[in-house]
């Protein structure tokens, strides 16, 4: 690693889950897994382990060379911080293993690529290297005074990081001290000067075979220099080094946010009454505003497709014409929920429709945080008593109620003859929606 490289990652916390495999469920987060099974073969910690890794009450993770690091929530004296420390490879050991890499074609295009192919673990053992856990390069360590070497919360913070190896499994590689860019970049180095050492044999060839094998040798020559090009960088002098030495020209500026879209008025542009290009062209205007808002950072993901329901919803919502709910109530299957669902739709879009529509449990920790947050930022007036279901927030006996969002917003809603009702849009900060759902109530 070059010195002052931070190849730091975090990642969050993983929601509870309910039984099943604790081991992670891709090769390599099963092959991590059972090789912590391995190492520590004791039951009554590995059995108390899974369980916590379960439980949601571990905090979000961070992996760097030679550690993994998270707080534990929920014991007496916690949060307790557990980390789990493996051993680096040096230098020389890495280049042992991408020379044992170079050897299998098949592996090193994966790994050019950004995958990491398990038959890498054979091109590792070759190498004499283990990039799983074993006997002794492993250590755990937490500041609890549990007795057990290692601690549930060191096994459970092994599994975590079995399940990150589900969607990443370079994180192994930098868990052992190089992250996938520099891994490709040291191995395409090593393919680079295998093929300027053949293309170097093939010229000689060429050289000592006479004009019987010149064309044989200037083919392999070509094929020499082919594969080194794309290997890696050329080599410096070269007019391809030139280029690569060339600072990069900055990208133009991503256009400003616009304002949201105002109503569309009553002229149709095509003279139709009904005017469907209309609605296309505003429907367009809103998903670009979206796509923006993604590529400005302003959202978290892109926006999903949408199902029959909530194109029917976004209709209801959006249209101007007063007709066109009443048609599509009388079209739908689920014409009772339609006016309470567009008025959700209103308020927040696709995100406002799946928070009235979907109860789900968000970690216990982050609902500590949220308890302790509103709190301290109700500034000494006495906090309404509230009752927590899920991501439901009820203010007893009030008939007010926010719901916690999977895009981390709260939405306001109030009970109306039995029902929750959207009342307003939502907020980042749970206490301003909070006192805003109590202002318009009084």
């Amino acid at each position: 690693m070059a010195e002052g490289h931070d190849s730091a990652r975090g990642f969050p916390a993983f929601a509870a889950r309910k039984g099943g495999r604790a081991r992670g469920r891709s090769w390599w987060g099963g092959q991590f897994g059972q090789a912590v099974e391995d190492l520590w073969p004791e039951e009554d910690p590995l059995k108390r382990g899974r369980a916590l890794a379960r439980s949601g009450r571990i905090g979000p993770l961070t992996v760097s060379p030679g550690r993994i690091a998270a707080q534990v929530h929920g014991g007496e004296d916690g949060p307790y911080t557990a980390e789990l420390g493996l051993r680096v490879f040096e230098d020389e050991e890495w280049d042992a293993l991408w020379e044992k890499t170079a050897d299998r074609p098949a592996e090193a295009e994966a790994l050019l690529a950004g995958d990491l192919p398990p038959d890498l673990l054979e091109a590792a053992e070759d190498a004499r290297l283990g990039l799983l856990p074993g006997y002794g390069d492993m250590e755990p360590d937490c500041d609890c005074d549990d007795p057990d070497h290692p601690c549930a919360h060191a096994v459970a913070l092994a599994y975590q990081f079995s399940w990150l190896l589900d969607g990443e499994p370079a994180l192994l590689l930098l868990l052992r001290g190089r992250d996938a860019e520099e891994a490709a970049q040291e191995l395409g180095s090593v393919l680079m000067l295998r093929a300027m050492m053949s293309m170097d044999d093939s010229e000689d060839a060429e050289a000592s075979d006479g004009a019987d094998g010149a064309d044989d040798g200037a083919a392999g020559a070509r094929n020499a220099r082919a594969a080194a090009d794309t290997a890696a960088p050329p080599p410096p002098g070269t007019p391809a080094a030139e280029a690569y030495a060339r600072p990069a020209v900055p990208l133009p500026p991503l256009p400003p946010m616009p304002a949201a879209a105002a109503p569309a008025g009553d002229e149709a542009v095509t003279g139709i009454a009904a005017d469907p290009l209309e609605r296309l062209v505003a429907d367009a205007a809103v998903r670009a505003r979206a796509l923006l808002a993604y590529t400005h950072g302003i959202t978290a993901g892109p926006p999903a497709p949408l199902d029959l329901w909530q194109d029917t919803v976004r209709l209801a919502a959006t249209h101007p014409d007063p007709r066109v709910p009443e048609r599509l109530r009388a079209a739908s299957d689920r014409a009772a929920d339609l006016e309470r669902a567009a008025q959700a739709w209103r308020h927040g879009g696709a995100d406002g429709l799946r928070t009235l529509e979907e109860e789900w449990d968000p970690p216990a920790q982050e609902t500590a945080r949220a308890r302790t947050a509103l709190a301290a930022a109700w500034e000494g007036d006495e906090l309404p008593p509230l009752e927590v279901s899920g991501n439901h927030w009820t203010l007893t006996g009030r008939g007010l109620q926010l719901r916690r969002g999977r895009d981390g917003r709260w939405y306001p809603y109030r009970e109306r003859a039995g029902q929750w009702w959207p009342a307003g849009p939502p907020d980042t900060e749970q206490a301003l929606a909070l006192a805003g759902l109590l202002e318009d109530r009084a």
